[in-house]
């Protein structure tokens, strides 16, 4: 049993490395953006507290909280499927990475699954990604396939959730923006 654990760490570790046998191999010019880490993310169940906490442990002001548009409004897409998924967000810059809390509004996301299945935890670690179609491409050869997606709610650009937790232990969201918000 001992054996079999380890075996599968190994063929776990080869294949984020790109290294197993057989498998394919991730493009070998990854995207800049994965050098700088720009974003964690934790799910709560209440925002407002949530929020409040942090601010007070990093001795900050408490941040603003706003909620997403509605799924079908930033062709969210769930597992594949459209999600009427929302989410009250607070984010909290600390340097250059940004704390982001957020509570899900409704079902059919990755982030109301994560608080069902774990509590209140680290949801995703994030960059900024330059190619996201490349990057994907680069995540789904490594056995990471796309959970959830969308645009942003200023229609300038998207995330895209790799699901990460099997070999690295985290989802992994690429951000990738392509300009200043459109006007509404």
């Amino acid at each position: 049993m001992k054996k079999e654990k380890k075996m599968k760490k190994l063929a776990i570790l080869l294949a984020v490395l790109g290294g197993t046998a057989g498998a394919q191999q991730p493009p070998a010019d990854p995207d800049p953006g994965l050098k700088t880490l720009t974003q964690v993310c934790i799910v709560c169940r209440d925002v407002d507290a949530c929020s409040k906490r942090w601010a007070a442990a990093l001795g900050v002001a408490p941040p603003v909280i706003r909620t997403t548009k509605p799924g079908p409004e930033v062709k969210e897409l769930y597992r594949g499927k459209p999600s009427t998924g929302q989410a009250r967000i607070a984010n909290i810059r600390l340097g250059q990475v940004t704390l982001e809390l957020m509570e899900p509004v409704g079902p059919d996301t990755s982030w109301k699954d994560v608080l069902d299945q774990k509590g209140e935890s680290v949801h995703h670690i994030a960059f900024s990604v330059q190619d996201v179609d490349k990057t994907v491409k680069r995540f789904e050869s490594l056995g990471m396939p796309v959970w959830h997606q969308g645009r942003f709610d200023g229609d300038n650009g998207t995330y895209t959730y790799m699901d990460g937790t099997h070999s690295l232990g985290v989802i992994v969201e690429l951000l990738h923006t392509e300009g200043p918000p459109k006007k509404q």
